[in-house]
């Protein structure tokens, strides 16, 4: 049970300031959702329509050869394209941009819990970025990778500071409790 005092001192410290690195990352979680929910709403309206016959208007309308290998190597992927796949990967799209915007709203509120959902999530991507970024790199997957890796890095680094944060204060009340006139943290008493 905390005394007054340090519940006081434990709210003050935890919460004294926001955290802007959270708040940005919090941000772009919240905006990466809403792209995703913009591509699922165009993968619904795929639904029950002629993909290929639509792929191949848009990429004439493109001005693509439409004997090209590109264009064809296209068309082949699109065939592919059932209504069930794409239900599937739409309601894949649409679980992922729930899950963004889980992580968004919770790192803006600054819960704990957030930081290690986005660290969890965030770090399962980052094998198969490698991955793509080994097997041909482009700057744009260079970019999420190293993007997402530091917001890994940096989430770690802060449930870290916030975890000896707590250790501290509850040193303190421990302190406090026992009658101990030092009440400086362990690392910045001198009778150690």
């Amino acid at each position: 049970m905390q005394t007054p005092v340090v519940g006081h001192i434990a709210s003050k410290t935890l919460t004294s300031h926001h955290n802007r690195w959270l708040l940005v990352i919090g941000v772009l979680k919240l905006l990466k959702s809403v792209l995703f929910i913009l591509i699922g709403i165009g993968a619904v309206h795929l639904l029950h329509k002629d993909v290929v016959d639509l792929f191949s208007k848009g990429l004439s309308d493109l001005n693509f050869d439409p004997e090209s290998h590109f264009v064809n190597a296209v068309l082949d992927k699109v065939a592919l394209l059932t209504d069930h796949r794409i239900r599937m990967i739409s309601t894949a799209i649409f679980s992922y941009a729930v899950i963004d915007v889980v992580e968004g709203v919770g790192l803006l509120l600054e819960k704990a819990w957030a930081e290690y959902l986005t660290i969890i999530v965030t770090a399962s991507f980052l094998p198969w970025e490698m991955f793509e970024v080994i097997r041909h790199l482009t700057w744009v997957k260079l970019a999420l990778f190293l993007g997402n890796a530091v917001v890994v890095a940096y989430l770690l680094f802060d449930v870290r500071r916030r975890a000896r944060a707590r250790e501290n204060l509850e040193d303190l009340e421990m302190r406090i409790q026992e009658g101990q006139g030092n009440f400086l943290p362990p690392e910045a008493r001198s009778d150690k």
